[in-house]
């Protein structure tokens, strides 16, 4: 059985240009039809089923972003990118709100034109593989109007290379709903790197991110990836971007403008492809209007949107999402199925949730852990009373079972092997009590730490912990 050969549409007055593109996809082996009118490119469309096109902006008869709108409308499953000049990212990103698939800048350059192909081709082929597949469903649990929706927007969203913002409360599912964008783009085969930006100092954030050479700086006793560079082909998602410094925001901005990273203490730049999605609880336009968050980097960012609603406006979604951790739970634990008593879906359905899914599903681990039976009742779900505490801060002290953390008196000298390998020496005493406390089991572990289990894997990984067996 043979293969089609691939077939582009080149839309660009410039002859010349277009003639240089079909030479460089030739060798890939895909067939080119050149358009040099934006009327020429429609009827073009019309006459012939293409796996991908390829627009200049400016046209003698209209705009390439008409032909963007018309294909996205008329051609959904055909991904479109355009040409721009370079360092025109305005122009960029409105093609990309306008459902271009990506974008190239002028003067072109022959092995990103051809990487672009390579996804853009791509994409109708994963479209296909997933179209039936309940992916979306199992990541994405609930029955509720909002989340229909929401599932609709990913999926749409997932066929391009913009960058995604999303915001919602703490505990709505950010990120996700990140790798879930993830898993059906045409870069799920190659890594989703998440990280934190809330939960690093400022003084390792260049590091984790960029990486560093040997000998850089106290404590850099090899050289180190960077996670930009891990996320190299895949998806780079960042959690809590509002928390980054103005001076790693410039950084950050300038990867993304210039596809190109530096590790701390090297002479020479890297060359990195990632899609970045973005999220944070917090009202990030009032953070650009008080100066605390780059203009620029928000509206480099912030192309396609993305808003999470609370569990509250989705309450249709509560009993789904009890029974779903509950069969999840007590599979990951490897115990009996329980069930839920009349009385505790009762319960369930009257809470407020300000700690969203995320609260939610802790409720149903304690009440797991609290029930002998095969069930669980109202008295596993309600919250042990505390003296002296008020009813909302009684939830908050239920959660709080992490580690308790020594803080080191004023005249602790200081560490001689340098700060970075003593806190790497105290995060891993930390780790070992955890998983020791829960008798190595990692998701009770992590939990415990507050932390995911996907965060908890890495780092047990960085320190040799981990083992070939999950939870």
């Amino acid at each position: 059985m043979t293969t089609r050969q691939p077939l582009v549409l080149l839309v660009d007055d410039e002859q010349d240009l277009c003639m240089l593109m079909q030479m460089s996809l030739s060798r890939m082996g895909i067939k080119t039809h050149m358009a040099h009118h934006l009327q020429q490119a429609k009827y073009f469309f019309s006459e012939y089923k293409y796996d991908a096109c390829i627009t200049d902006l400016n046209l003698p008869d209209g705009s390439g972003l008409d032909l963007v709108k018309h294909v996205s409308q008329h051609y959904p499953k055909t991904p479109i990118a355009v040409l721009t000049a370079y360092g025109n990212m305005e122009i960029a990103i409105a093609s990309l709100k306008a459902g271009a698939f990506d974008f190239v800048s002028k003067p072109i350059n022959q092995l990103h034109l051809q990487q672009l192909l390579q996804k853009a081709l791509h994409v109708p082929q994963l479209r296909e593989t997933i179209s039936d597949a309940p992916l979306e469903e199992s990541m994405l649990i609930g029955d509720s109007q909002v989340i229909r929706k929401l599932r609709e927007s990913i999926k749409k969203i997932a066929r391009s290379q913009a960058p995604v913002f999303i915001t919602g409360e703490s505990g709505t599912g950010k990120e996700v709903v990140a790798n879930l964008i993830h898993l059906l783009s045409n870069r799920s085969d190659s890594p989703f790197v998440a990280i934190n930006c809330g939960a690093i100092s400022e003084e390792l954030m260049e590091s984790e991110l960029f990486g560093h050479k040997k000998g850089c700086f106290s404590g850099a006793t090899q050289d180190k990836q960077g996670l930009i560079q891990a996320a190299n082909g895949g998806t780079l998602f960042l959690d809590e971007i509002a928390e980054l410094s103005l001076a790693m925001q410039a950084k950050l901005l300038r990867a993304l403008q210039e596809k190109k990273i530096r590790p701390l203490g090297s002479d020479t730049e890297i060359e990195v492809d990632f899609r970045i999605i973005s999220a944070t609880h917090q009202d990030i336009e009032a953070f650009v209007e008080q100066g605390k968050f780059r203009h620029d980097l928000f509206f480099r960012i912030h192309v396609m949107d993305i808003v999470l609603p609370p569990l509250r406006e989705r309450d249709c979604d509560i009993l789904i999402l009890a029974n779903h951790f509950l069969q999840q739970i007590c599979t990951e634990w490897r115990i009996s199925t329980k069930s839920f008593t009349e009385q505790a879906k009762a319960f369930l359905l009257q809470q407020h949730y300000s700690g969203n899914v995320r609260e939610l599903r802790n409720i149903i681990e304690k009440a797991i852990t609290m029930s002998d039976e095969d069930y669980i009742d109202i008295q596993q779900l309600q919250p042990a009373p505390h003296r002296g505490v008020n009813k909302v801060e009684q939830h908050d002290l239920m959660q709080s079972k992490a580690l308790p953390i020594v803080m080191p008196n004023k005249a602790q000298n200081i560490p001689e092997e340098g700060l970075e390998q003593y806190l790497e020496k105290v995060e891993k005493e930390v780790l070992l009590s955890a998983l020791n406390q829960t008798h190595w089991n990692r998701t009770l572990a992590a939990k415990k730490l507050g932390m995911t289990f996907r965060s908890l894997r890495y780092r047990l990984k960085k320190f040799g912990l981990d083992t070939d067996d999950d939870e």
